[in-house]
């Protein structure tokens, strides 16, 4: 196999070779290049790199540099790809009962009904994988190359019931590529998407026995409930966690956890906020999360968003700061920023912070995250309220991951520019990093 160039930068090394647009890349010191993957890992901590290209007349031509005079090795040689992957990202193969894609409404813009189940892009950006896609090509790679970890959408251990969940004849039998990633050492991150009296209760406790029999290679368990919108026609039905379900789910896991660390020193497995404030219980204090392997899924970071604000928010000296600034977040993380932002204004004087509680109306009232505010529901919600000379937003608003990288624009295609245009304010993403909070604030003018 090979990959296609699509560009070669006119006076480059390899243009100054004979290479080509369209001439394709063989290998590397001899290994064969099939991808993204290969091309980095037999690039890195090599002293002498041999390139070997197919031209389009059939002729091979090696071209051969030393990586350590550059930063990187694709402007060494001039030359780049169509895609960052050097080839079609992977296509999900299952038609899951819960994927949130299904659940998009009409009209938006193509790219976001793309569903990947790419083991790349697991490597590369953290991405979850279902194994459903993996190639036998693949798991042996992931072995050879010992690419660690891993992070899989598992959903249920009880092979039956994921081919049921997944309606994929073979989302069963891919279990099996766990215990061969165990074997051979391999870690894993692992998420569990609950959907109530589907894969919850006694399916659950069985999913976190099997699962916990693969540590040290599963290094954590994340729970995450389903996530419902309103647009579920044609699709199951499922009903939305009630405070009694999330509570259960709550104690499955923590009791799991309680008796897994008194073994291990580990608690393994760890529910997401959301199953916490569905419930109404208190959430867990810093050492429960241990070292937050989990934190992007939405676990734990209740916790240590509160936590960092607060350590900042002691070393604060500023007295005084006459500024009127607003947020706006979703309804679950409405009472953490209540709590923060005025903890903040009573330490500085001057202060005025609005915090603004967005309904989901777009995707509907279940889908309670920030990052899934609409540009439509910020704006309808917000015009004529007292916004202050600046609105902060989560950057996930406005950011869509790869393969579409827009900074800007909201998922419903509404412009930053345009949102700040019609709500007359500027309008500031932030990452809701809690130390991030403190300085933002005082940086505005």
């Amino acid at each position: 196999m090979a990959v296609e160039i699509s560009e070669v930068k006119k006076g480059s090394k390899c243009y100054k070779k004979g290479i080509r647009n369209g001439d394709k890349l063989l290998s590397v010191n001899s290994h064969e290049i099939v991808d993204r993957l290969d091309f980095d890992f037999y690039c890195q901590d090599e002293e002498k790199l041999e390139f070997e290209f197919l031209l389009s007349n059939g002729k091979t031509k090696s071209v051969k540099i030393n990586p350590l005079r550059y930063d990187d090795v694709n402007d060494a040689l001039g030359i780049s790809f169509d895609t960052y992957l050097m080839e079609k990202q992977h296509h999900c193969k299952n038609n899951c009962i819960f994927c949130f894609i299904d659940q998009l409404p009409k009209g938006m813009r193509e790219s976001l009904y793309f569903k990947d189940d790419d083991s790349r892009l697991s490597f590369l950006f953290g991405n979850y994988i279902t194994l459903t896609n993996l190639t036998e090509h693949e798991i042996e790679r992931v072995i050879s190359m010992h690419i660690s970890p891993v992070n899989v959408s598992v959903h249920t251990m009880n092979p039956e019931l994921r081919v049921r969940m997944m309606r994929n004849p073979h989302a069963g039998e891919c279990l099996k590529i766990l215990d061969r990633f165990a074997e051979a050492g391999i870690k894993m991150n692992t998420q569990l998407v609950l959907c109530p009296d589907i894969n919850d209760g006694d399916e659950l406790k069985y999913s976190l026995e099997k699962l916990a029999a693969l540590y040290p290679s599963v290094q954590s368990i994340a729970a995450v409930p389903v996530g419902l919108t309103d647009h579920r026609e044609g699709l199951e039905k499922i009903e939305p966690y009630t405070a009694e379900k999330a509570a259960d789910i709550v104690d499955i896991i923590e009791r799991f956890g309680d008796e897994f660390k008194k073994k291990n020193g580990t608690r393994l497995a760890f529910p997401a906020d959301e199953f916490y404030l569905k419930s109404g219980r208190e959430l867990p204090d810093n050492e429960f999360y241990e070292d937050y392997p989990q934190f992007e899924n939405g676990v734990g970071m209740w916790t240590l968003t509160k936590l960092m604000f607060y350590e900042a928010l002691d070393k604060v000296d500023v007295k005084r700061k006459d500024c009127e600034i607003s947020f706006a977040v979703g309804k679950a993380a409405y009472p953490l920023f209540s709590e923060v932002m005025t903890a903040l204004e009573n330490k500085i004087e001057g202060l005025n912070i609005h915090v603004y509680e967005i309904e989901n109306k777009f995707f509907g009232k279940n889908i309670t995250v920030s990052g899934l505010i609409t540009g439509q529901d910020l704006i309808s919600q917000l015009k004529g309220k007292p916004l202050g000379s600046a609105l902060f937003i989560s950057a996930a608003m406005v950011k869509a991951d790869y393969p579409v990288h827009s900074e800007g624009i909201f998922l419903d295609d509404i412009t930053l520019e345009q949102a700040e245009k019609e709500l007359n304010v500027k309008i500031i993403p932030n990452s809701c990093d809690g130390a991030q909070l403190v300085d933002l604030v005082l940086e505005v003018e």
